[in-house]
């Protein structure tokens, strides 16, 4: 879960009734959407997307409007350029200091390049 969940739930437009089932379910969606800072970083996928629906019905119907977003080019093309925009910056230089860091627990090595 985390910033893509939030990003997709905006621009597919189920936020609030996500954020309202949730929220009967005792849950708050802003403090699921923090539990991962970056799903790209190999912990993320589509299984756990689906997780995050109160029921399959839900995710479903979600799936449903994937689908019709998806024939209308021009209507993809923007949300997948906003969700491109929002989905905040990734480095890949950062993500393998980060498995350094907080994986592998080693040393950076710098290489110079003669």
């Amino acid at each position: 879960m985390g910033p893509h969940l939030g990003n997709n739930l905006v621009n597919l437009g189920p936020e609030q009734a996500a954020r309202t089932a949730m929220t009967e379910l005792g849950h708050d969606l802003d403090v699921i959407m923090s539990c991962e800072e970056e799903p790209g970083l190999g912990n993320g996928g589509l299984g756990r997307l689906a997780a995050c629906y109160p029921d399959y019905a839900d995710y479903i119907t979600c799936q449903e409007k994937v689908n019709v977003a998806w024939k209308d080019s021009e209507h993809w093309s923007r949300m997948s350029i906003l969700n491109t925009a929002r989905s905040g910056k990734f480095s890949s230089d950062r993500a393998i200091s980060e498995y350094c860091d907080t994986i592998w627990d080693v040393p950076p090595v710098t290489i110079h390049l003669d």
